[in-house]
């Protein structure tokens, strides 16, 4: 299986192109599932996995899995009215020391986390608001698209080991291929031995704990199409 983040993974400049979904179709030809494992909102994904040829998708950087119209919640939360609220609370204090940072617009139509533009912040300020989302015991991580305030323990690798167990657990941790390209895809690097990042993954090198094992030469979705080139 291959388990794969989407924007600047398989997009070229935020688009899917007709080579990225002749490597789907080869895939599938060949028996190798693919799930996508993305940062996008449960609005975008919910339509979004009836569209591709992909066993699934997990949304919002591990807080839910999508499979045709099932939905299903993969962190602990209650009330989610409230925990959006909550969300929207934390939001408007970074706001407080960071007065230009601007809401997602794809923000209302998440359900675990909340998003603002990522263009116009430096490492400095990324740094800083990370730290303010601990001191109030929230996670915080990006990518090259948005910043996501978000439970503690919430990331892409904890949704995808969850998912893993319930839903396809004929595979063993090494038989999963897992695919990125930001800072919101480095728990996938650290969890699973075969990890690959696609070039553009280089920017955030020196950010990351964590780095993919192998790296594409290509970036984006060329390098995603590299890489299946390689396993085919």
């Amino acid at each position: 299986m291959i388990a794969t983040d989407m924007d600047g993974t398989l997009t070229i400049d935020q688009k899917f192109t007709p080579q990225l979904l002749q490597a789907f179709d080869r895939l599938n030809q060949a028996g190798i599932s693919v799930l996508i494992v993305t940062g996008r909102s449960a609005g975008w994904v919910s339509g979004l996995v009836n569209y591709l040829p992909i066993v699934g998708a997990i949304a919002e950087n591990g807080g839910l899995f999508y499979q045709g119209e099932t939905q299903e919640l993969l962190v602990p939360i209650s009330d989610i009215k409230l925990h959006r609220q909550r969300l929207a609370e934390m939001f408007l204090e970074l706001r407080s020391f960071f007065p230009k940072i601007q809401e997602s617009n794809d923000n209302a139509f998440r359900l675990t986390d909340w998003t603002f533009d990522v263009s116009g912040l430096n490492l400095e300020d990324l740094k800083r608001l990370n730290s303010l989302c601990q001191n109030n015991d929230f996670g915080f991580t990006y990518s090259n698209v948005q910043c996501h305030i978000k439970l503690a323990n919430q990331d892409k690798a904890q949704g995808l080991l969850q998912v893993l167990e319930k839903h396809f657990p004929q595979y063993t941790l090494e038989q999963i291929a897992t695919v990125g390209d930001s800072p919101n895809d480095e728990s996938l690097f650290g969890q699973f031995p075969m990890s690959i990042g696609v070039a553009n993954i280089q920017h955030y090198q020196t950010q990351l704990e964590h780095l993919p094992t192998y790296i594409t030469t290509q970036p984006e979705g060329l390098g995603f199409c590299e890489f299946v080139d390689a396993v085919l």
